[in-house]
Formats: C-alpha cells, sequence, structure tokens
C-alpha cells in the first residue's frame, strides 16, 4: 500500500497545483477499490481536497491570503469529461473570456458536451454541461475548440488585426500548429484566422 500511495502522490505532484481529478485518472496505478482509501487518507491529511462528487483537486495556494484557493472550474471541467468519455468545449462566451477576448464574465458556466444535458456542483459552483451537435465538437484538440468558439463568439466582422496580434501572443506554437490542422476542413473565415496566425509567426 505504501508503494501505491507514493505512485498516487508522484502522480497528483507531477499534474501540478490545481490539478482536478477522479478515480478514474489513477487506474492504471491500482485497483479502484486501493485508490479510494489512499484518496480518503490524502484527503484527511489536506494534501488533496473533495471539490464535487467523485472529483478531487491538489489545491493552489495563495501565498498572499495564506489560504487555498476555489477549484479551477475549466479543470474540473476537464476532469468530468474524462471520467465520462465526453468531448468538451467551453461555450462561446466562455471561450472567449479564457482568452481574454472579452471582458464580460459569463453569469453561468457552460460547455458544449456530446454527452446528456447535465449539472455538477463544483465548490459553491455549478457547472453545466450541454448536449451540441458534432460540428461544435469534431476538432481534436482542446486548444482548437476554446479559439474557434471564442471567433465564433466575436463573429467575422470584430475578428479584426488587434484580435489577430492579441491570439499570436497568447497561443503557443503548438496550439496555432494544432489550430490549422483542425480546421482545414471547418469554417473557411476560422481556416482564414488560423493561416494568418501562422503567417504572422514569420513575419
Amino acid at each position: 500500500m505504501d508503494n501505491l500511495r507514493k505512485s498516487i502522490e508522484s502522480r497528483i505532484r507531477e499534474r501540478g497545483a490545481g490539478w482536478v481529478f477522479s478515480r478514474k485518472d489513477l487506474r492504471d496505478i491500482a485497483p479502484g477499490g486501493s485508490i479510494g482509501v489512499i484518496l480518503c487518507r490524502l484527503e484527511k491529511e489536506g494534501m488533496i481536497r473533495r471539490v464535487g462528487r467523485g472529483l478531487y483537486d491538489y489545491p493552489e495556494r495563495s501565498d498572499l491570503l495564506g489560504e487555498e484557493l476555489p477549484p479551477i472550474l475549466d479543470q474540473a471541467a476537464q476532469a468530468i469529461a474524462r471520467k465520462h468519455r465526453w468531448v468538451i468545449s467551453p461555450d462561446g462566451a466562455m471561450a472567449a473570456n479564457m482568452l481574454n477576448l472579452s471582458l464580460q464574465v459569463p453569469v453561468k458556466i457552460v460547455y458544449l458536451s456530446n454527452g446528456p444535458t447535465r449539472q455538477f456542483s463544483i465548490g459553491n459552483q455549478t457547472i453545466i454541461f450541454r448536449h451540441a451537435s458534432p460540428k461544435d465538437l469534431h476538432m481534436e484538440h482542446y486548444s482548437s475548440r476554446i479559439i474557434a468558439q471564442a471567433l465564433r463568439f466575436l463573429g467575422k466582422e470584430k475578428v479584426d488585426g488587434k484580435v489577430i496580434k492579441h491570439l499570436h501572443y497568447k497561443l503557443t506554437d503548438q496550439e496555432k500548429t494544432d489550430l490549422l490542422r483542425d480546421v482545414q476542413f471547418g469554417t473557411d473565415w476560422i481556416l482564414d484566422v488560423a493561416q494568418k496566425l501562422m503567417r504572422t509567426d514569420h513575419e
């Protein structure tokens, strides 16, 4: 059991502060029953905390405030998606806010999903998963889905040079490459944005 505990602790620390996970994220290390016992101990000792039904996080701590920060909702949404084997994407308003393309903070935390419409409580927040059509979720990479949803939220007319420049500095080279690959057979104007982002890298 000690070796299993060390392996689980190592996995959690490797993922870093803020990681949200379920037992399924650890099933390659040990059987479900053993994982539950170890997670219960780690929770009691304060290394991790329970943030929702079947969900835990390795909490971030604020040195300034001297306390644990609330769970990261996008991490929680991704953990839920892995647990249920769903493909998800934040909806347009959330995606734009995540990329700092909109200062508007969404009233509701909504994710598009290929699973059923459901909602989950995470801390004192609620995450809503809304069933969406395959065309909204067809991109392979999570980052590409976020970018595409944000662009659709803004609309073609508002995606100008300023937005392109912002995304150029906001996105990693890998995210730009993934986006270009993911939108090859998608909406023409979003493909044009992806191509401009790649050209900007060489200017």
